[in-house]
């Protein structure tokens, strides 16, 4: 599925900051998809491979993803996961 609701350099933008964090996730065997912006300006991304069912995901995505997205384009206003792993579950 491609991103919905960006133009293709938006995209881009957005992959080249996603870019900078995924050495990392494909370190621990995981990675991330994005799947849309919505009106919101809200990055909804897929966590794949193990980052998918790693009970570390939430922090993974606020503290490296999120914080590597929002530093690099601040009209984006937050980054969810449609597929989080809860913390403890």
């Amino acid at each position: 599925m491609a991103a919905i609701n960006v133009d293709e350099n938006f995209l881009l933008r957005i992959e080249s900051a996603l870019d900078q964090i995924r050495p990392y996730l494909e370190a621990d065997g995981g990675n991330v998809k994005v799947l849309e912006v919505t009106e919101d300006m809200v990055l909804r991304l897929e966590l794949l491979g193990a980052c998918g069912s790693c009970p570390m995901s939430t922090m993974t995505l606020k503290a490296g993803v999120e914080q590597s997205v929002l530093r690099a384009i601040p009209e984006i206003k937050a980054v969810e996961a449609v597929n989080l792993t809860p913390i403890g579950g």
